[in-house]
């Protein structure tokens, strides 16, 4: 990243701009500046590049690279105000006005994850619109919001794995200098910002890259078209390309750290893959800067090797998401069987995941029809992204239902107060701390009439796979895109209140006792047993300063359970002063919380029902 300026246009001390392209498969490159109407000359090197300094552009200045092929905008574009097809944008990010210059981002262990979708989390759908809600996550206890992709899309409406111009903030959600007030005001409430990264393909309209160089290859497929060009030849400068993005979102933006989708389409058979490369970079990134920033994996491959360090042959990740725990608490609630979840059903896959990590372990796996996973002991629990709802699982149903429409709210509220007193990241989709049910659907604005249709078909055949019924809703429509945005709870709405309560007493739970949140790197690993009888799960926490124990009954019929004789031990000692540990949520009869807990007595469990008790170190007794 040191020996060139970075790709794109970026604004010199002096106020002159630089222009720097890879673009190898060009005889000659011009800049047009369009409002001049004028073509500039750039200097070409032995490597593709093509350069120029001048003072002829200015911030605001828009522009494009003609080749002989055409006009076309910047691959690395800061800005595409109008749209991926029109021209860039030169932007001065060191104008802008920070105040977060004493902001310190939480440890990773102290993460609580919010995922949200900016063109649906408000009717607005803007980066302003989103920022004025900020603070109510930071006081409900959210850390953290990790922000759908953002990259320039075409037309207004996406989910944002379309992306093609990926330096660039959406035009329609506020563009770069509203994204970086949006990060700006995260951090004056608190909250770390992740942003979701798409680098295993380019979205399918507006993509002009190939115009300049091999960012793409046909040498591998992914579901959405050529993969990302990151061991072939070219791949050096493509891997500049993107590394030199991650560099724009966390120095020019203040980005603290990334979300890397679908690693497992990033297809690279290097000595030294590029996921260890671009985690090394965000690592160096932040000891250069002071802040810490982080790379979390989307990965469904149990695989330990993506949060393992490059020198044990890993990819160096500091965390990745653990798809095993929503497929077997969505699969024992809902009872659905169909596509992955035919891995999942019973309550024991539930028990797997929250003992180690993720179910499968080089265990045979029937929707696959071999044998998946890898053995995840010894892996710290802030290694793990855990969830009930996501943006995948949910809006990737036809009808793009939540826990809460599909299980019912009882189902819904156990899940999630389960997942919150869990010692590893928990992750939160936009409106499920006070139960949101409108359905988050897939949509796009395609300007492409054949692309459309064949989203459209795509979908259709994607639904196939899970033997839904009907058809999808209409991708294309704007009403679709409506029909998602949250709802949010009207004033008086005693329901919603009450959930936003639990979700804010729980994630206090979580600050107060180490139990129920993953250890930091200084702090000995929270001991986890786990042990099922019929639908009750309970899971048994020993950490630095407090143990726990999380008894939940996830079915429907009540159920009577003494914790010690499931456990195959004695679960409390009580302390000095003679009185048992305390229970600290009780979702069946919260009358009970702050009541003792007697090891040796029966606990009656309500359908849905969960008992968290809390006791100083040293309480657990030894094991019979």
């Amino acid at each position: 990243m040191s020996r060139r300026a970075p790709p794109g246009a970026v604004v010199n001390g002096d106020g002159s701009v630089s222009f720097m392209l890879w673009a190898p498969r060009c005889k000659s490159v011009e800049l047009i500046l369009v409002e001049d109407d004028e073509a500039i000359a750039m200097e070409s090197d032995a490597d593709g590049y093509y350069s120029l300094v001048t003072d002829r552009a200015e911030a605001g200045s828009r522009y494009l690279y003609r080749t002989r092929d055409g006009s076309f905008p910047d691959p690395a574009s800061r800005f595409q105000p109008d749209g991926v097809h029109g021209p860039s944008q030169v932007v001065d990010f060191s104008s802008l006005a920070w105040t977060d210059d004493e902001f310190e981002p939480p440890a990773l262990a102290e993460f609580v994850i919010y995922e949200l979708h900016v063109g649906t989390f408000t009717p607005e759908g803007t980066f302003a619109a989103a920022a004025e809600r900020l603070s109510e996550l930071s006081e409900l206890g959210v850390t953290a919001v990790e922000v759908m992709p953002i990259a320039e899309f075409a037309g207004e409406r996406n989910w944002g794995y379309d992306g093609v111009s990926l330096y660039a903030a959406e035009s329609s959600y506020g563009g770069p200098v509203e994204f970086a007030r949006f990060v700006d005001r995260a951090h004056a409430v608190g909250l770390a910002v992740l942003l979701d990264v798409v680098f295993n393909h380019f979205g399918p309209e507006g993509n002009y890259s190939g115009q300049f160089g091999t960012y793409t290859t046909e040498r591998y497929r992914t579901p959405w078209g050529d993969a990302i060009n990151v061991d072939g030849a070219g791949s050096d400068e493509v891997r500049r390309f993107f590394l030199g993005c991650l560099d724009h979102w966390m120095r020019d933006c203040h980005v603290d750290g990334f979300r890397f989708d679908a690693i497992h389409e990033i297809h690279d058979e290097s000595a030294v893959r590029f996921l260890l490369e671009a985690t090394t970079f965000v690592r160096t990134v932040g000891r250069e800067t002071g802040r810490e920033r982080i790379a979390i994996a989307e990965s469904d491959l149990n695989d330990r090797r993506v949060v393992e360090s490059g020198s044990s042959g890993g990819f160096g990740m500091h965390a990745a998401w653990a798809d095993d725990f929503h497929h077997a608490v969505h699969a024992h609630l809902t009872g659905e069987r169909n596509g992955y979840y035919a891995d999942f059903g019973p309550i024991d896959h539930v028990a797997r995941a929250v003992g180690r990590g993720w179910s499968y372990r080089w265990d045979y796996s029937p929707a696959r029809g071999r044998r998946h996973g890898n053995d995840p002991s010894g892996l710290p629990g802030r290694a793990f992204v855990f969830c009930t709802q996501n943006h995948d699982q949910v809006g990737n149903r036809m009808l793009g239902e939540r826990m809460r429409v599909l299980a019912g709210p009882a189902a819904d509220r156990a899940s999630r107060a389960l997942l919150l007193l869990l010692p590893y990241l928990p992750l939160l989709f936009m409106g499920q701390e006070y139960g949101e049910e409108r359905p988050f659907l897939y949509f796009v604005d395609h300007t492409d009439a054949a692309l459309l249709e064949a989203t459209r078909e795509g979908r259709r055949r994607e639904f196939a796979a899970f033997h839904a019924e009907g058809a999808p809703p209409d991708p294309g429509a704007p009403e679709t895109r409506e029909g998602s945005v949250l709802a949010r709870p009207a004033a008086g709405d005693r329901s919603a209140a009450q959930e936003l309560t639990l979700t804010a007493d729980l994630l206090g739970l979580r600050r107060r006792y180490d139990c129920f949140r993953p250890a930091g790197e200084e702090s000995p690993e929270v001991e986890r047993q786990v042990r099922t009888s019929g639908t009750v799960l309970l899971v048994e926490l020993s950490a630095a300063e407090s143990v726990g124990l999380v008894v939940v009954n996830l079915g429907d019929a009540a159920a009577q359970i003494v914790p010690a004789s499931v456990l195959g031990q004695t679960v409390w000692e009580a302390g000095e002063d003679g009185r048992a540990p305390a229970v600290v949520c009780s979702l069946g009869d919260p009358g009970c919380v702050g009541s003792r807990f007697d090891d040796t007595g029966e606990l009656d469990l309500r359908p849905w029902d969960l008992v968290a008790a809390v006791g100083p170190r040293g309480r657990l007794a030894s094991r019979r």
